[in-house]
């Protein structure tokens, strides 16, 4: 198992999660932050860091975000999307976007 980021990321992407993360697997979109599920070893000390609750075990995911999974997999392959070790300050805007739903769309690879 590993744990997932969740849409509620899309245009937030706060950072408080990557400082707490053992063993860095954490990667950084343009807008959105994705776990890498190789690196992951299911510790759990991230959940709580997150503040608007966008990460879950991947057997509690809610079932509108089950796809998630394959798409956090998906982006943390992607050469661009580095590990991010360290707390950044979170999007300009994501005070505005961390209580939206259904922000798939937003999302940039």
């Amino acid at each position: 198992m590993t744990h997932v980021v969740t849409e509620a990321c899309i245009r937030c992407k706060y950072t408080d999660c990557v400082d707490v993360c053992p063993v860095d697997c954490f990667r950084e979109g343009p807008n959105f932050l994705t776990i890498d599920p190789d690196e992951c070893i299911d510790c759990a000390v991230c959940i709580p860091e997150c503040p608007v609750s966008a990460i879950y075990a991947e057997e509690d995911l809610p079932k509108d975000q089950l796809h998630m999974t394959a798409l956090n997999a998906e982006l943390a392959s992607l050469p661009g999307w580095k590990s991010i070790t360290k707390r950044k300050q979170p999007l300009a805007d994501a005070d505005d976007w961390k209580d939206q739903t259904g922000k798939l769309g937003q999302l940039v690879r």
